[in-house]
């Protein structure tokens, strides 16, 4: 017996991968907060501050999602905490503290 077979598979597209608790979830809209140089009010000395972008999402593996539209590559996003920040907060960036980012996690009570 002799089979010849042929599968058409989807194109792969790149795509930006973000951490699952970078996205602010909300009936309104999904978003990421994006991190920005920006000036302080009082002392006029540079700051980091965040911006709201929306994002449209795509499909979710682990601890990543995939990020459609709304994002660059290169775009310095902020991984943790982001229920707490609105557009134009300014921000300490602390890199100690990273989320987990696998794409196929086994957790230790699983």
């Amino acid at each position: 017996m002799f089979a010849k077979v042929s599968v058409v598979l989807p194109e792969r597209e790149p795509v930006i991968a973000l951490p699952v608790s970078s996205v602010h979830y909300a009936p309104y809209g999904n978003s990421i907060f994006i991190v920005t140089d920006a000036k302080d009010e009082i002392t006029g000395k540079p700051v980091k501050a965040v911006k709201e972008q929306f994002v449209k999402l795509g499909a979710a593996r682990g601890d990543l999602i995939s990020v459609t539209s709304g994002v660059k590559a290169g775009d310095e996003v902020v991984t943790s905490g982001v229920f707490r920040l609105k557009s134009g907060s300014t921000i300490i960036i602390n890199n100690e503290i990273q989320p987990n980012s696998e794409a196929s996690p086994t957790p230790a009570n699983s």
